[in-house]
């Protein structure tokens, strides 16, 4: 029997090359995202376009009925979809806080309220949360977004053995720097911090930003997609995965050095 895949934040970069590296390996494919035109191009490989908004609860309730209705199953969950906006906690208006956890961690969440009865009523299934480097280290100016990231990693952890007696595997995927929309954030990162007492020190990181998202540093997202998709395939897996360039190398630096002194690390890569 083909297994069925949800894959959200479909629309462009590691959503849509996940989806096309899924189809490949003869998965039956739903990508979700808001914006539908942009995932035509999927429908040429099989994949099935979903319009899904993951502040709306009424959109995800239906993606989901609407699976299981034309499938009658669901066997991979994909939690791929996220942004940043940067910018100084004091700064960033609450309104836009609660946006990034309502993107990166309630929707996310609600669709794992939606697909884990599936998953547990036919025996198994795999979810897969596209979390970050950035769920395990920080960076000045990103704390609502590392925040949400942080968050994302607890959730996956607790959910991992929750649902291990019922044969659903949870699994978190940790990109580093991609080579994908996300290089935008630098430029967003100015604005938000225009005439502010963090407007010098917003300069410097975007500089870091948008160096670490070039095209010379950053992983491209079809790197990604293989590996979400080698997980979703694959018969035995490890509870987190680090891909790209510098993702092993920052998370070993965060977990063996003191604070202080990645503290001044940071200091010396953000602040120049």
């Amino acid at each position: 029997m083909d297994k069925v895949a949800l894959v959200t934040g479909a629309s462009s970069g590691i959503g849509e090359h996940t989806c096309r590296e899924l189809a490949r390996r003869g998965f039956t494919v739903y990508a979700a995202a808001r914006r539908l035109e942009r995932m035509r191009p999927l429908e040429e490989h099989g994949v099935r376009a979903l319009g899904m908004d993951l502040t709306d609860d009424e959109s995800m309730v239906g993606g989901v009925e609407r699976i299981l209705a034309e499938q009658g199953r669901l066997d991979v969950l994909v939690n791929n979809a996220g942004y940043a906006s940067y910018g100084a906690v004091e700064d960033v208006p609450l309104a836009d806080a609660r946006q990034q956890f309502e993107v990166n961690l309630f929707g996310m969440g609600r669709l794992i309220q939606l697909a884990a009865p599936a998953m547990r009523a036919q025996g198994g299934g795999r979810i897969i949360n596209v979390s970050s480097i950035g769920g395990v280290f920080y960076e000045p100016l990103a704390g609502w977004y590392h925040a949400a990231k942080f968050a994302v990693e607890g959730l996956s952890d607790s959910l991992r053995v929750e649902l291990k007696p019922f044969g659903i595997g949870v699994v978190i995927i940790q990109p580093g720097p991609i080579l994908t929309e996300w290089s935008a954030i630098a430029d967003s990162l100015l604005q938000s911090s225009e005439g502010t007492a963090y407007e010098q020190q917003a300069e410097s990181v975007a500089r870091t930003v948008s160096a670490a998202y070039a095209g010379q540093t950053a992983t491209r997202p079809e790197v990604v997609g293989q590996r979400i998709a080698r997980v979703a395939a694959a018969r035995r897996t490890r509870s987190r995965y680090p891909v790209g360039r510098g993702a092993r190398t920052i998370m070993s630096a965060r977990r063996l050095l003191p604070d202080r002194v990645f503290d001044a690390v940071l200091a010396r890569v953000y602040q120049r």
